[in-house]
């Protein structure tokens, strides 16, 4: 099936050949595809084996089979920042869909899938995570198979957005009350000296720094119960802090306008935070002067 020849683009009518983009292309017109997004500390990835690994996980569970093997890809992505050239903090952000074909629910046949990454430069936000972020709380509104990296986000992209618009830096997401994770990150709530966190369910993602998180705390003999809180159990914390590639391990000083606790980072954050930097090899401490 092919298309006729004359498209209708930004109020524009183009000959379909002079598009820019593939308009037939999965995940522009399904979300039919995953991504992730790896952390690059001066020129080097972190977490990168467990980024391909999950990346891996979520291909198979939407059925994209990919040509390259783990180790291939790993190889492509090394080779992308030495192309590049990059010596500095940054994020890749790689992306996989079904491929491009008419357009059709059914999976197409014998197409390949679309495959890129790219590198941006993205500086560690050293103010946020001396001092803490403010939340809010956004209902969870999202699918039942959180744990893919699928690229259907607009239920994130909202809550997201929402908390952007209260002056916040994320959105705790709660089903019934019960706290899965962030629009972008993982969440952890400490109480008596115990880190609690959602279980690695499919309502959740499994984040890479969170797989880190695991073995800082084996490491430090903090202990660590994968239980999910409640909303009101969050008004009695001793310490909050969320996790992503990008955001590390950020303490939560605010939940809805109400602090927590004396508003300050607390210790078990603090130490989570040096265990993190000392696996990324990262030279700047963002306690000091903290």
């Amino acid at each position: 099936m092919s298309l006729f020849p004359v498209i209708l683009s930004q109020a524009k009518f183009i000959h379909r050949d002079s598009l820019k983009f593939p308009i037939e292309e999965r995940a522009l017109q399904f979300g039919d595809g995953i991504y992730e997004v790896i952390r690059v500390y001066k020129g080097n990835y972190y977490l990168l084996d467990e980024h391909i690994d999950r990346l891996y996980r979520s291909t198979e569970a939407i059925k994209i089979k990919l040509s390259q093997s783990k180790e291939e890809l790993k190889k492509l992505l090394l080779e992308l920042l030495e192309r590049n050239n990059v010596t500095e903090d940054g994020k890749v952000y790689m992306q996989v869909s079904r491929g491009s074909a008419p357009r059709d629910h059914v999976f197409p046949t014998d197409v390949e899938p679309n495959v890129y990454a790219y590198v941006q430069p993205l500086a560690r936000n050293l103010e946020a995570l001396r001092n803490g972020v403010q939340v809010i709380t956004h209902r969870d509104i999202r699918w039942e198979n959180c744990f893919i990296k699928s690229l259907n986000l607009l239920p994130n992209v909202m809550a997201k957005q929402e908390a952007k618009e209260h002056g916040c830096y994320e959105a705790i997401l709660h089903r019934n009350g019960r706290v899965t994770e962030c629009s972008a990150a993982n969440i952890y709530l400490v109480k008596n000296g115990t880190i609690y966190t959602h279980p690695a369910t499919n309502n959740i993602l499994h984040g890479c720094v969170r797989m880190a998180i695991e073995r800082f705390v084996d490491e430090l003999s903090i202990p660590f119960i994968e239980e999910a809180f409640t909303l009101e159990e969050i008004t009695e914390a001793d310490e909050l802090f969320l996790s992503s590639s990008t955001s590390e391990v950020m303490p939560i000083v605010q939940v809805d306008g109400k602090l927590v606790q004396d508003g300050k980072p607390g210790e078990i954050t603090r130490k989570l935070q040096a265990a993190y930097e000392k696996d990324a090899n990262i030279i700047e401490n963002i306690i000091a002067n903290a």
